[in-house]
């Protein structure tokens, strides 16, 4: 599908359909379009869109090419299936003051962003770029915080948990690769803010835009950083209180174990087929048998809270 938004006396127009030969358009949003439709944006602005290789590619010269008339980006986009993130390819190519979108599915930022435009009125695509940038930025800015809130929860129920569940292990585990991919995910905006930066494509006043973005997620990366070392530290203490309770439950068969010792070793004792033996000719003889056991375990067990082992 193509979508445009053409500026007509300061009124912004958004349009679907494959009619984009206008003067006024600024921008040109293609969402998983037709081998037909991409052919037609090439020959009416004269641009050469993005395979799908090409987009997926993760050098740096394939992220990021620019030349004194035009700019080639192609940025991954997080996108959020069943409590997992996955990173989906966006294009875009900045020409002529008008910016080509190219992306699959169809994203909140985008959504957003068409909203924007119709109150901060751009004066062409370099500044609906740097609006996708910067509602981007703040997408992120809500995931981390979002993490960070449910980490928090998490971090509570292990506290007053007494005994951790592996469930929490393996929630543990989800938010870690979460966490990895929007960072990772976050270095990349970095490194295109920065090759941006470095052309000579872009006026004053964008380079000040562009060079409070880097700052802003510089910020991000610090908070991620935050999210990471706090899930490893929740990690250690999830498995440090496992050991625990392993600890406790085998202390407490090596206990039961040692006091019935030696309770054994006298039933062993007078289970001996020996002929001069003469307590088992004595009426006594059961009865002193079974206190003498008894009383070895009350004995083992008074040495063992001596000892301060229970």
């Amino acid at each position: 599908m193509i979508q445009y938004v053409s500026s007509k006396s300061g009124r912004f127009h958004v349009e679907t359909g494959q009619d984009i030969a206008h003067d006024d358009i600024i921008w040109i949003d293609l969402i998983n379009p037709t081998r037909e439709e991409k052919e037609e944006v090439e020959h009416a602005f004269d641009v050469e869109l993005f395979t799908s290789q090409e987009s997926e590619e993760i050098e740096s010269s394939s992220k990021f090419s620019a030349t004194e008339y035009e700019i080639g980006i192609n940025m991954n986009f997080l996108r959020s299936e069943n409590g997992n993130y996955f990173n989906d390819p966006v294009s875009f190519i900045l020409k002529d003051n008008i910016l080509v979108t190219q992306r699959t599915y169809e994203y909140k930022t985008f959504r957003d962003t068409y909203q924007k435009i119709r109150h901060a009125k751009p004066k062409n695509g370099i500044d609906i770029f740097l609006a996708i940038l910067e509602i981007r930025i703040d997408f992120d800015a809500d995931l981390i915080e979002s993490i960070t809130d449910q980490i928090t929860k998490i971090s509570k129920e292990l506290l007053k948990d007494d005994d951790p569940e592996r469930e929490i292990l393996l929630q543990i585990s989800s938010f870690q690769e979460s966490t990895i991919a929007i960072r990772e995910n976050i270095v990349e905006k970095q490194r295109i803010l920065s090759a941006s930066l470095k052309s000579k494509f872009f006026s004053k006043e964008d380079y000040q835009m562009l060079q409070v973005m880097i700052k802003d997620i510089g910020s991000l990366l610090d908070h991620t950083s935050f999210n990471f070392e706090r899930l490893e530290f929740m990690q250690n203490t999830f498995l440090g209180l496992v050991d625990m309770e392993q600890n406790r439950i085998i202390k407490i068969f090596t206990v039961v174990t040692v006091i019935f010792m030696p309770p054994t070793l006298i039933a062993s004792m007078y289970g001996m087929n020996f002929q001069f033996m003469p307590e088992l000719d004595e009426a006594w003889g059961y009865p002193f048998a079974i206190t003498l056991m008894i009383f070895s375990s009350i004995l083992t067990l008074l040495f063992f809270k001596r000892k301060k082992w229970l």
